[in-house]
């Protein structure tokens, strides 16, 4: 089992979902985050005073999967989330050694 994390753009978080769902990913956590990578921020201007933003708010994609079904969800979230520019974001991608369904006590796949 893998745990797939992915920062992405707010604007690009429907179309994320969306493409999971047809996919057949049954479900998901987000959460809102703020960070920065390479562009370090931005600067922008407000009432004329120019002020830096030093973490750039994105959303956080949580989707756990099988290792069969791994490269195709990847292959989905990167084809739905990119826009070719700086800051689309990243992928991480977790070894899982087990889960548990609280509700049922089922285990591992079972669970998912």
């Amino acid at each position: 089992m893998k745990k797939i994390e992915a920062i992405i753009r707010h604007f690009k978080l429907e179309d994320v979902k969306n493409a999971l769902s047809e996919q057949g990913v049954a479900g998901m956590t987000i959460t809102e985050v703020r960070g920065f990578g390479r562009q370090k921020g931005h600067t922008e201007m407000y009432r004329g005073t120019e002020y830096a933003v030093d973490f750039v708010p994105k959303v956080k994609v949580e989707v756990t999967v099988t290792d069969d079904r791994l490269q195709e969800v990847l292959d989905t979230i990167m084809r739905s989330a990119q826009t070719g520019q700086i800051g689309d974001g990243k992928i991480f991608v977790i070894d899982l050694s087990s889960a548990i369904r609280i509700r049922t006590g089922e285990t591992n796949e079972e669970a998912l």
